[in-house]
């Protein structure tokens, strides 16, 4: 008899007991390693039919799972002291098209402003409400923070920038629209002498126009004769309706009217005082200028700048930065 040191607890063991117990070991290692099949062969996870009992190999599925989308996040900021929450409160006047204008279908506000500044909007991870706005209270009511921002064919000039900052997006001009054939030869400002002539409130072409009529006055002509009324359609109505000779208002304007009644209207004489238009921001409002800004530097990188452009059908010659 063989036994073990009393240091291990003082337990015996026999060496018969003890090569039975090892031959057992062995052989309920070895088949829990085997693993059999009904047949008694034994699976090596290879080819020929038989079925294997191990797991899969980690990665090995067949069926990975679906990543969790990335939420799309924009990339630029939006500024912080917006009137709504999520939203850019815009001012238009909504009677100048192509600019801004009805869609009598949708009642809703378009025009390539509209565009533009609902496409910055997005840019910022916000949207646009465009709400129709009267054009001879529009910068005032920008600085009673009625909206964020203003969108409505502004000529930036001196008398302008004492009350807002400008974000320029569009050159533009003035022109005369007239009836087909220009059958009184109209040519300028100088040659309305007289005669009866159509223009919006509120306008820099009202302006321009009684200068226009002081000069006439000044020749020793009769002043010229002016219907001015707040929206720019009626005005552009008076020509079609033969009340006036003549309407004065911002190139794309006359552009747009033209090709929308082929045969009735052209352009009398060119197009004359070509300066930048601009979305305009309540003076020292330094948070949304930056924003502004930003946004339309990236509908420019983007291509949707040149894309309305091309949708309204405007002269890119007007582009700012053309």
């Amino acid at each position: 008899m063989l036994s073990f040191s009393r240091e291990r607890r003082g337990v015996r063991f026999s060496a018969h007991a003890l090569c039975m117990g090892l031959t057992l070991l062995c052989m309920l290692f070895f088949s829990a390693c085997g693993g059999t099949t009904g047949g008694g062969t034994t699976s090596t996870g290879g080819s020929g039919g038989s079925t294997s009992n191990a797991l899969p190999c980690t990665g090995a599925s067949n069926s990975e799972p679906t990543p969790t989308p990335i939420p799309s996040v924009p990339a630029l900021a939006a500024p912080k002291d917006l009137i709504t929450s999520g939203t850019l409160t815009v001012g238009s006047d909504t009677t100048y098209p192509p600019q801004e204008f009805i869609d009598t279908a949708t009642g809703k506000a378009t025009g390539f402003d509209v565009d533009l500044i609902t496409a910055m909007a997005q840019k910022l991870g916000i949207k646009a409400d465009v709400k129709t706005a009267n054009f001879d209270t529009i910068i005032d009511d920008l600085g009673s923070k009625r909206y964020d921002v203003v969108i409505s064919a502004l000529s930036i000039n001196s008398d302008r920038l004492k009350k807002v900052d400008f974000v320029p997006y569009f050159q533009s001009g003035e022109s005369l629209m007239v009836q087909k054939g220009n059958p009184m030869g109209l040519k300028c400002l100088g040659s309305l002498c007289g005669l009866n002539v159509g223009v919006q409130s509120g306008t820099i072409e009202l302006t321009d126009l009684n200068t226009a009529s002081k000069a006439c006055t000044s020749a020793g002509k009769p002043a010229i004769n002016l219907t001015v009324l707040k929206d720019q359609t009626a005005v552009l109505q008076l020509l079609g309706n033969n009340r006036v000779v003549a309407t004065f208002q911002d190139s794309p304007v006359t552009d747009y009217y033209i090709k929308q009644n082929p045969g009735t209207f052209e352009v009398g004489g060119s197009v004359i005082n070509t300066v930048p238009e601009g979305i305009a921001i309540r003076k020292g409002d330094t948070p949304m200028l930056n924003a502004m800004e930003a946004a339309f530097a990236a509908v420019k990188k983007d291509g949707t700048y040149d894309q309305l452009f091309t949708k309204w059908n405007l002269n890119p010659g007007q582009k700012i930065g053309a």
